[in-house]
């Protein structure tokens, strides 16, 4: 599958991030760390794009970390803040009954369950009606990516980033459920070729 030209970015730092909770697709904001992280990647962006940034389409997933993020960048940029497109399907992967907690807080109720996730965490899926294995947010999200024809920007979180990584950047699913996925810097991938900038 040939892609156009993807910046995709996660989402700048919430407090649930630094205290390494599980997120999911609980609404958290921004806080100051993440606000930062979000107009270095616009900055970043903007020394890239130039003139014209405004030529490209802008996507995000509708949390509100993600739309903070985007409406961040798009300033950064000098476009309107509030001209981009949502996706519901680039939301994050959902935890289910884990969301709000550490790995810590559950291994200490449920280590058993902690270990069955390590052992095959891409394909694992949390307890709880809701909940999504990494394998299943890459189905979620792989048509999104692949109805995009037009260079494009994208702010969504670490479990898409996880996902765009598997199904175009040639990394296992093994790797791509361990990789550590930064919030401050930008994801680009062209012609097969990913690199984060």
């Amino acid at each position: 599958m040939t892609l156009p030209l993807i910046y995709l970015c996660r989402h700048g730092q919430t407090d649930w991030n630094a205290e390494e909770r599980l997120q999911g697709q609980a609404e958290i904001s921004l806080n100051a760390t993440g606000r930062t992280q979000a107009k270095r990647n616009g900055r970043k962006l903007a020394d890239l794009l130039g003139r014209d940034a405004g030529a490209l389409h802008y996507l995000a997933s509708p949390m509100l970390r993600t739309r903070e993020t985007m409406e961040i960048i798009r300033g950064e940029l000098g476009l309107d803040s509030t001209a981009y497109a949502t996706d519901a399907r680039l939301k994050e992967l959902h935890f289910g009954d884990w969301e709000g907690s550490t790995l810590d807080e559950i291994s200490a109720r449920t280590p058993e369950a902690v270990a069955e996730r390590e052992a095959a965490k891409w394909d694992y899926v949390p307890p709880g009606p809701t909940a999504e294995s990494y394998a299943m947010l890459a189905e979620r999200a792989r048509p999104v990516f692949e109805a995009l024809t037009v260079p494009t920007v994208v702010v969504a979180h670490g479990g898409i980033v996880r996902a765009f990584l598997w199904l175009y950047g040639g990394t296992s699913p093994r790797d791509a459920a361990f990789l550590t996925i930064p919030q401050d810097q930008v994801l680009r991938a062209e012609d097969g070729t990913v690199d984060w900038i």
